[in-house]
């Protein structure tokens, strides 16, 4: 029944019992964790070969290089080759880094900020305000990128095919100060959209005012499949080339969820003039990568196919958290006006809006009962969200177990928060 169609006396009594309901639920001081994407130990345990691809006596390149000693400021051969094939790009076209690829998306704003881009006047500082265009709900860390950086941020809508390209053209094409765009082409944080053919299209030849304008293209979920196959995004990179916009674009992505989370192969992909640029900048601060870390991930992943089999494994272990976290959403909340939510298709977060007003207190409810999950507006530039309504749930660290007890709660307290809301009224 939907709870907007009650009188103000079947909301008290409804109220009343939901109340009562919910004080025996907190008194089971569960201590359940949603917050953020983390791989489960069982996913983690997977890479144990990863540990053993290595030893001492044999660690040295194809070529004879002793990777064991500085150097190779962008990665080795053989690590470029297996992550260009992955990022659909040659090995020219990449840098293979650390285990973060947040880290090189930090590294390449601040490198903006304090030196500029190639086609650019000059370093970001000297042109403040300098903007960024952030399609929402988004990733927070993104948004703390470009907080720290002293970058405004401007909301931009998601549907079912990407960021609304209407807003995003007429912003981008007479203001010189809007200097690049957040994408997470496929199976989006926290919605699990993937970009259509059409949206990539128009992201590579839209009109731009600043000639140094950059789409940061995150693409943390490219192979991240739930077990129905990897979804299609179109090549960004290819994109623009045929658009006559090649330098316009920045690809990053990481081992991070494939392999060990804090332990992987972060890459960075672009133009050769953008490559160039960013190995510049690099050379001042690092004097090589993990060449060690690099080593053992092209044997234990061994190519593309490898990479394959290896994430139909992760995705029959975290696939039935997801199964569960949708099941209880529609058994709970189905039919009642109160809340709608996305059904990934891969990725790592499930995106929950609940009625206007209603997520601060949702999320306070929930962590009063023994479940966290992301602070309200956490979703949004600034932790704002203009209508406090949007949740993000990460299933894949808790066991099955604690994901349905976390979701019956969860439910339970957005119907809570929304009859009080509605009494309020």
């Amino acid at each position: 029944m939907d709870l907007a169609t009650k009188t103000t006396a079947e909301l008290d009594a409804h109220a009343a019992a939901l109340q009562h309901d919910y004080d025996r639920l907190r008194g089971r001081n569960l201590a359940i964790d949603m917050t953020r994407g983390k791989p489960s130990p069982e996913q983690l345990d997977l890479c144990a070969g990863l540990l053993e691809a290595v030893s001492l006596n044999d660690c040295r390149g194809e070529d004879g290089t002793d990777y064991r000693n500085y150097g190779i400021l962008d990665g080795i051969c053989e690590a470029k080759r297996l992550f260009a094939e992955y990022m659909e790009v040659t090995p020219d076209e990449i840098i293979v880094g650390g285990s973060a690829s947040l880290t090189m998306m930090y590294d390449t704003l601040a490198g903006g900020v304090l030196f500029g881009m190639p086609g650019g006047d000059g370093p970001w500082k000297d042109q403040m305000p300098v903007k960024f265009l952030c399609p929402v709900p988004g990733y927070d860390r993104h948004f703390t990128i470009c907080e720290q950086l002293g970058i405004e941020m401007i909301n931009i809508d998601m549907d079912d095919n990407g960021p609304d390209m209407d807003a995003v053209e007429a912003l981008v094409r007479d203001d010189a100060s809007v200097k690049g765009i957040w994408c997470v082409p496929k199976y989006s944080n926290p919605t699990g959209v993937t970009y259509s053919d059409a949206v990539v299209d128009r992201l590579a030849a839209m009109a731009v005012a600043a000639p140094d304008f950059r789409v940061i293209w995150d693409n943390a979920y490219a192979v991240h499949h739930l077990g129905g196959g990897v979804a299609a995004v179109k090549n960004l990179l290819a994109a623009c080339k045929h658009a006559g916009t090649e330098d316009r674009v920045l690809m990053f992505g990481s081992t991070s969820k494939i392999t060990l989370a804090g332990a992987g192969v972060a890459m960075m992909a672009g133009s050769l003039t953008n490559i160039d640029d960013a190995k510049g900048k690099m050379f001042v601060a690092t004097i090589g990568p993990d060449k060690i870390n690099q080593l053992r991930h092209v044997r234990f992943l061994g190519d593309r196919d490898g990479i394959a089999a290896h994430m139909d494994k992760q995705a029959a272990i975290i696939a039935p958290k997801f199964a569960a976290v949708d099941e209880i959403l529609e058994r709970r909340l189905g039919g009642k006006g109160i809340a709608t939510w996305t059904k990934p298709e891969g990725g790592y977060f499930v995106s929950v809006d609940v009625l206007d007003g209603c997520a601060t207190d949702v999320v306070r409810l929930t962590g009063e009962a023994g479940v966290k999950v992301v602070p309200a507006g956490g979703t949004f530039p600034y932790g704002k969200d203009p209508r406090d309504r949007n949740i993000r749930l990460a299933p894949t660290m808790p066991s099955v177990g604690d994901i349905r007890d976390a979701m019956e709660i969860f439910c339970h307290c957005v119907e809570l928060a929304t009859v009080n809301k509605l009494r309020r009224k």
